[in-house]
């Protein structure tokens, strides 16, 4: 990376323009300067409309799937408009191009999610419908209560508490992380993550830039946290050996203590009817043990289960 004038910013810093995506740019911004010791406006935040924030009405699988959040960031990332672009990890597809890289994964936040609505699953009431687009999150809930109708629920952290008021739905789920980089308290219950499983990386922030951009994965090096960027790489190598895209209901659990990943993995019908279930613990850093867990899962797990992994994506 050519040095610029000492007038311009150092790093710009790609987001989507989300409330929630723009807070966790802002983070990434506060933590760059506090590790190098630079002004605010040594860093630029830039941000880019994603397709994902356009289109509200269907599953975002039916829409192009994941890529939907990222393609406009690696389009400017590509082009040289922006030097990094944050991201919420667990909207990162698993595959991603080779002329990128992951410099950084920030300390992962909490990783529950949140029932709005009621004060626990089995406190729904009975059909109570239920607002969610994540089929992890729904999977998950009808195989606890079956009687529940899930309905569809898409937009940021606003637009579905305001379809929640309005009637849509008696409860819905929302990522604790979300809700405290937002600055939202006391909203909802936190569900317990040995119970209900989280998905791949949530409440991980990532940072991503060009691989061959070696000034930049220094600065971004500074503010990798080595314990969040394990959890984060065990979830993904899951994801991937299991073929996983935005239509496979699966949800992880990944804790990193002195170089060891502890890892709980779940797969289940769209239906919640059928699951299986498997844990594993290993070194940080080794791929070899979530595809193992992966294969381990496929092979236990029903044609019900089976038939939504197997597509990278």
């Amino acid at each position: 990376m050519t040095m610029l004038p000492s007038d311009t910013p150092k790093i710009r810093l790609g987001a989507r323009q989300s409330p929630l995506a723009m807070a966790q740019a802002f983070e990434t911004r506060n933590r760059l300067c506090a590790a190098h010791g630079w002004a605010a406006d040594d860093v630029e935040l830039v941000p880019v409309r994603a397709s994902g924030d356009k289109v509200l009405d269907r599953p975002l699988a039916d829409i192009g799937g994941k890529a939907l959040w990222t393609k406009e960031l690696d389009q400017w990332l590509a082009e040289g408009h922006i030097d990094a672009s944050v991201h919420s990890m667990k909207d990162v597809e698993t595959i991603r191009p080779d002329a990128f890289t992951i410099g950084a994964i920030l300390p992962r936040a909490d990783i529950r999610d949140v029932l709005v609505g009621a004060h626990s699953i089995a406190a729904l009431p009975p059909g109570a419908k239920v607002g969610t687009s994540a089929p992890r999150r729904a999977a998950q809930l009808l195989n606890q209560r079956p009687d529940v109708e899930v309905v569809l629920f898409r937009g940021n952290v606003a637009t579905r508490l305001a379809k929640l008021q309005a009637g849509d739905a008696n409860a819905t789920f929302l990522a604790a992380a979300g809700l405290q980089r937002l600055g939202e308290h006391g909203i909802g219950t936190a569900l317990e993550a040995e119970e209900w499983l989280p998905a791949a990386a949530q409440g991980a922030i990532g940072v991503e830039c060009r691989a061959d951009d070696a000034q930049v994965r220094e600065w971004l090096s500074a503010i990798d946290h080595a314990e969040s960027h394990a959890e984060v790489m065990a979830d993904r190598a899951l994801l991937a050996a299991l073929g996983g895209n935005c239509h496979s209901p699966v949800a992880v659990l990944s804790q990193c203590e002195n170089g060891t990943v502890s890892m709980r993995a779940a797969l289940f019908s769209p239906d919640g009817a059928e699951h299986v279930t498997g844990a594993a613990t290993f070194p940080s850093r080794d791929e070899a043990a979530p595809q193992q867990l992966a294969r381990d899962l496929l092979s236990r797990a029903t044609p019900a289960i089976t038939v939504h992994f197997g597509h990278s994506g």
